[in-house]
């Protein structure tokens, strides 16, 4: 459970610091030491932006490659069983109700029942169900997932996700650096330049600031997941989303990478705390979509 927070949290900080690493070697951090002593902050501010924006939109550029190497999902080109047709035809019907252009459909091996969306535009997006999914519910329970994730491609959450990560690496890479900037001048008198206590000051501040930013993207997340089931819901009733709650409740716990465990129907069972859940607590959905 700790591993699935620690590498979640190691992917926004390892960005973020590739990018940083990236521009100090280029040169550009110069810029924010004026005549050695002040800090331009309108440049450390463009900086931010890039660093902070660039990763987010690289990631979400590569989303479907990364989510279809990953899983090793296989899309749907011609349906090669009545399954497959099965699969097509609905996401078609569910994505032409929600106003979104047909995703690509794919299904990957895996036990555990789960699918998953994604995409850089609602109107050329991926939907997946893992083979466990298929097995495992009825097709009433596996029409509520799909609904439940194309709910997510409608509401444009990939997007929505990508902005929030991009504002929050920003401030991170913002506020590390004006961190390392006084550690530097004022704590430790270094005049000019930067000197080993800026960097090891600017690490430790990117860390602690990335795992509080990783806080606000996984709030985010989990009412997203409420927003999807509500989704879900509308295209195609309230009980079918409910059982098919009921349903992953019961089953083992689900695994997806984690580049793209936020993106799944299920978070899993396990995790450090509330507060890291990308999912909320499967009987808090539940209770949601029976209050409706």
């Amino acid at each position: 459970m700790l591993k699935r927070v620690v590498l979640f949290v190691a992917t926004n900080v390892a960005v973020l610091l590739v990018l940083s690493v990236v521009l100090r070697l280029l040169g550009v951090d110069r810029i924010l030491d004026e005549s050695g002593t002040g800090i331009n902050y309108q440049a450390l501010l463009i900086l931010s932006l890039v660093i902070g924006f660039g990763g987010s939109f690289i990631s979400l550029a590569m989303s479907k490659w990364i989510a279809k190497r990953s899983t090793g999902a296989r899309v749907i080109e011609q349906p090669a069983n009545a399954t497959e047709a099965w699969l097509v035809n609905t996401v078609q019907r569910q994505a032409r109700d929600a106003g979104i252009g047909m995703p690509e459909v794919a299904i990957y091996d895996a036990p555990d029942m789960n699918a998953f969306a994604t995409g850089m535009r609602r109107d050329a997006s991926l939907v997946a169900v893992s083979t466990g999914l298929l097995r495992g519910m009825s097709k009433e329970e596996v029409e509520a997932v799909l609904a439940h994730e194309v709910s997510h491609v409608a509401n444009g959450d990939m997007v929505t996700m990508t902005l929030l990560q991009g504002v929050l690496n920003t401030f991170v890479i913002f506020l590390s650096r004006i961190v390392g900037h006084v550690i530097d001048r004022v704590v430790l008198k270094n005049e000019r330049g930067y000197g080993i206590g800026y960097f090891v000051s600017v690490l430790a501040a990117q860390v602690l600031l990335g795992i509080l930013a990783s806080l606000i993207v996984m709030w985010f997340s989990r009412w997203r997941e409420f927003r999807a089931d509500a989704g879900s819901a509308k295209l195609n009733g309230r009980e079918p989303m409910i059982r098919a709650l009921q349903r992953l409740g019961g089953g083992q716990p689900a695994h997806l990478p984690e580049s793209l465990e936020a993106f799944g129907i299920s978070g899993g069972k396990r995790a450090f705390g509330k507060l890291f859940l990308s999912h909320p607590p499967i009987p808090e959905r539940i209770a949601a979509l029976q209050a409706r």
